[in-house]
């Protein structure tokens, strides 16, 4: 061994010694204390430009864990080390989904590397259950590599319309139904479905995130709530008069999913999600709900579970380029 090994040796054993890590992980990871969700290990996708699902993701991973004893694995864009919603190519842990009993996801026109994709179809191909928040409906987008063996799964996808968000989840991206910024949402429940366990202890969904436009559910998709165009930006507001309400769009919906496999996937999608839209404790409470309702605990979910954030949460505005900059995972531990 060289002088230069030697020292380079010293250096990192007196780092571990004094800090404990090497280098800060590209993802964070919230041990479950003991409750309901003891033994299961759900994983955060997170990677959009515009909602701040790095800052909605990890308060629900805190949630799930500190509340209800998941494990909660959450992922994000990365470049160099920090946090980088711009980063559409690069969302580093993704093999954590190879262990993952429920992946719950807020992406937007992301082009992941190969080996970095493989390990979401895979987990898909297993038949394992995903809750689908806001811009997913539009995941994916392949403009840099078309003969990606995954290119199928972007949004424009002619050979298989719209990609995973029309194929999978129910719907791509269509529209803003609702006036982006100006119009706010309301959830309205579903008579139908109103006594659903997803929906056990929900009197009120307000998020200042807009409606969006979808139109190709099927007969496959239970619609549990629907989703009204509130005139202002204020959940104070009155419902916006017109068309625009009538019919009203889908804003909650469950559907399966039977791919290449045969295995059949539980699918829970919501076009609201935005960090903004997380801080009405309804919405919470439903994502809450639906993990427990996709990972098979039905009969645990209580009305009075406790879905209050774990510390202060006072999550930034929605818009492009408004991400909090020079953030490492390691900082959200």
């Amino acid at each position: 061994m060289t002088t230069k090994s030697i020292f380079k040796t010293i250096a990192v054993v007196l780092l571990v010694a004094f800090t404990g890590v090497v280098s800060a992980k590209d993802w964070v990871t919230y041990e479950g204390n003991r409750g309901v969700g003891a033994g299961k290990h759900i994983v955060f996708l997170g990677g959009d430009e515009e909602y701040r699902s790095e800052e909605g993701l990890p308060m629900l991973a805190k949630i799930l864990a500190e509340r209800h004893g998941f494990k909660c694995t959450v992922l994000f864009p990365i470049k160099d080390g920090m946090i980088d919603p711009n980063t559409q190519t690069n969302i580093p842990g993704m093999a954590a989904l190879d262990s993952a009993d429920l992946c719950v996801m807020l992406l937007r026109f992301r082009e992941l590397p190969d080996v970095q994709m493989k390990h979401f179809v895979d987990y898909l191909d297993r038949g394992k259950p995903i809750i689908a928040l806001r811009t997913s409906t539009h995941a994916f987008a392949y403009s840099r590599n078309k003969q990606s063996p995954y290119a199928r799964y972007s949004w424009q996808d002619k050979q298989w319309p719209g990609g995973f968000g029309q194929q999978v989840l129910g719907e791509t991206w269509i529209n803003h139904h609702g006036s982006h910024g100006k119009e706010s949402t309301r959830g309205i429940i579903s008579d139908e479905f109103k006594s659903h366990p997803i929906l056990r202890g929900v009197t009120d969904i307000w998020g200042p995130s807009d409606v969006y436009g979808v139109v190709h559910l099927t007969t496959n998709s239970q619609v549990l709530v629907s989703g009204q165009v509130v005139s202002g930006m204020k959940p104070t507001d009155p419902p916006l008069q017109g068309p625009k309400n009538n019919p009203m769009m889908p804003l909650v919906w469950l559907q399966n999913y039977s791919g290449s496999s045969g295995k059949t996937n539980q699918i829970v999608t919501t076009t609201m999600g935005a960090a903004t839209d997380l801080e009405n404790a309804g919405l919470r409470r439903l994502v809450v709900n639906a993990c427990y309702w996709t990972l098979g605990l039905s009969d645990k979910i209580s009305a009075a579970a406790k879905v209050e954030t774990v510390g202060e949460f006072k999550p930034s505005a929605f818009g492009f380029g408004k991400f909090k900059r020079g953030i490492r995972p390691a900082d959200l531990e």
